[in-house]
């Protein structure tokens, strides 16, 4: 990754800072215990995955000539927002699981917007042709130094905001996010990675030692699909020995229920996930030990009902 990856984050956040929302924060006893909540769902385009395309783009003298990412539809619509508001031509590619909300989100900063059959390797493959034939700047949803510095711009700016919590809970797909997580606290705090069972790209790859093709599937697919984790999130987990849980869809549609009860927030199921981890009982706090979950991303497929 870099030799000091905590300047380069403060670096980053001072750089992205007025293009970004600094999403609030709040402590909640409604899930069994006290612990903080950090609500990236109300992020531009309605996930984190702006910092990391912002991070990627300003100052990137070669992405005037345009730009491609594939996602399964965050990191999509995160890129096309940033190309719009810096005058850049985008190009994205998602898979069909993307789902409605994403798509139209995608459309509506005037991208130019790619369809494939498939999951989001598919629509990576296809990205990867276009880029080849056409120069166009690549943003990577997760497998790249400058989104995941980005993606860490999250968890300084937590700290600055008074985070006291030992324990941080994240959701994870390809990885960028708490790639990012790592890179910014390095071993000060213990950080969980929580999956969904139809996707466990990490768990598989802790458990195999290397990297390992899963099957994609399930509620949370179109966020936490990833067939594969990143090279640098293996790496990084391994070194700091991340823990690492698996939930079931069930789980995951429970939190986002909980949350919409008690605190009104509705979120997509992979903005869920984190809290799924507590409140299924997967993660089991010590006595006393102080929590902190990320809520993720707010651009559901369809909307439940509950």
């Amino acid at each position: 990754m870099s030799a000091n990856p905590i300047k380069e984050i403060k670096d980053s956040l001072a750089k992205i800072r007025p293009y970004i929302v600094t999403t609030p924060t709040f402590k909640t006893l409604s899930f069994g215990q006290i612990m903080d909540l950090k609500l990236e769902q109300l992020q531009h385009t309605g996930s984190f995955k702006c910092r990391g395309a912002f991070n990627s783009l300003l100052d990137n003298e070669k992405a005037k000539q345009g730009v491609v990412a594939a996602s399964g539809g965050n990191h999509g619509a995160a890129v096309a927002y940033v190309a719009q508001k810096l005058g850049i031509k985008s190009h994205i590619f998602v898979p069909e699981l993307s789902g409605k909300t994403k798509i139209d989100l995608i459309k509506r900063t005037g991208s130019d917007l790619t369809i494939v059959p498939g999951a989001y390797a598919d629509a990576l493959e296809a990205a990867n042709r276009h880029q080849k034939e056409t120069g166009a700047v690549s943003v990577h949803a997760y497998d790249s130094k400058e989104t995941i510095i980005g993606q860490g711009t999250l968890f300084c700016e937590w700290e600055n905001q008074g985070l006291e919590a030992d324990t941080i809970i994240i959701a994870v797909g390809g990885g960028g996010l708490i790639s990012g997580a790592i890179s910014w606290f390095q071993k000060r705090k213990k950080i969980v990675a929580v999956e969904p069972e139809n996707c466990p790209t990490l768990n598989v790859a802790l458990k195999k030692g290397k990297p390992s093709n899963v099957s994609v599937s399930g509620v949370a697919a179109s966020a936490l699909g990833a067939k594969s984790i990143g090279n640098i999130c293996f790496n990084l987990s391994k070194e700091n020995q991340i823990e690492s849980l698996v939930i079931s869809d069930e789980e995951i549609k429970t939190a986002q229920r909980l949350l919409w009860e008690n605190h009104r927030m509705f979120v997509e199921p992979a903005g869920a996930a984190a809290l799924a981890a507590i409140t299924s009982g997967k993660y089991k706090p010590k006595t006393d030990e102080k929590l902190a979950v990320l809520i993720c991303g707010a651009n559901p497929n369809t909307i439940p009902e509950f």
